[in-house]
């Protein structure tokens, strides 16, 4: 067996499609979504992902701010920005490029956007209602691994899930996301005893983890859908995922390639979080 690689380019292309239609549809209504994106400091793997979130939003006809701040920018003048951003009309999204600077508080600036234009599903009282069940903005790179396994034609629920990775930006939420399409999630973490066990009784694999090549065929289900989320840059200057995609391919039913899986997702995601967040602001039935 030879897993089917899911083109997370090729999905993500379809999204942006029809997030592009829907934005030109509202646009006749008088609404353009706005989408404002803050950068702190010189990172530079922040700037690339900032230059690609203002490209994508030329491209769904979005109206977009970025706002490129000196490393030295204090709290107080980041909070004084998201409060404007908070009370502009033409803005619905507000994304806060992470990581920050070390004398920024990451937790005081996620809870400083408003809920209804949290378009990373950060803010505290989104992730409580992912959890309870409740409508909100999902966080976009754990929505994207979602969609792409039910663009397999996968039913999840009734399937058996398991997460490797529990991080508040991907591992926790994804659980809850897989949880709330039915499935029987099990989360395995560094702690985890037995984790080759679990991991091969997994109808769905997803990983997110942070070290290259670290999960093999030994872990995997035959037949399962695998999702790697992890992106990580050998020293050879190449990027590989979680997953040892050579090895895992050979047994699993589906896999995400790295790069050219996730990634391309996360953004488009970010673009329809935008566009709901466009009409729930502005009072118009999704």
């Amino acid at each position: 067996m030879t897993a089917q690689r899911i083109d997370g380019k090729h999905i993500s292309e379809i999204i942006r499609q029809e997030v592009s239609e829907q934005t030109r549809q509202l646009k006749e209504k008088g609404v353009v979504p706005g989408l404002a994106v803050v950068l702190v400091g010189e990172d530079p793997a922040s700037k690339v992902y900032v230059g690609s979130k203002e490209k994508a939003c030329q491209q769904m006809g979005f109206y977009s701010e970025v706002h490129r701040l000196p490393e030295n920018t204090t709290e107080e003048e980041l909070l004084a920005l998201i409060d404007r951003l908070n009370n502009q009309s033409t803005i619905h999204g507000i994304l806060v490029q992470l990581p920050l600077p070390a004398h920024i508080q990451e937790k005081a600036v996620i809870d400083a956007i408003s809920v209804d234009k949290d378009v990373d599903g950060f803010h505290p009282v989104s992730t409580g209602n992912l959890v309870i069940g409740d409508d909100s903005l999902l966080p976009c790179t754990p929505a994207g691994c979602i969609e792409l396994i039910k663009r397999t034609g996968t039913e999840i629920s009734g399937k058996h899930a398991v997460v490797i990775g529990r991080s508040n930006i991907v591992g926790k939420p994804v659980a809850m996301l897989l949880l709330r399409e039915n499935a029987t999630v099990t989360i395995c973490h560094s702690r985890t005893a037995n984790m080759k066990e679990l991991t091969k009784q997994a109808d769905i694999l997803v990983v997110a983890i942070g070290k290259a090549n670290a999960i093999d065929s030994s872990y995997v289900k035959p037949g399962a859908v695998v999702i790697d989320v992890g992106i990580n840059r050998l020293d050879t200057g190449k990027l590989a995922g979680d997953v040892h995609f050579d090895s895992v391919q050979e047994v699993a039913g589906h896999i995400t390639p790295v790069p050219g899986g996730v990634g391309p997702m996360t953004i488009s995601m970010l673009m329809q979080n935008t566009l709901i967040a466009a009409k729930r602001i502005n009072g118009i039935k999704e």
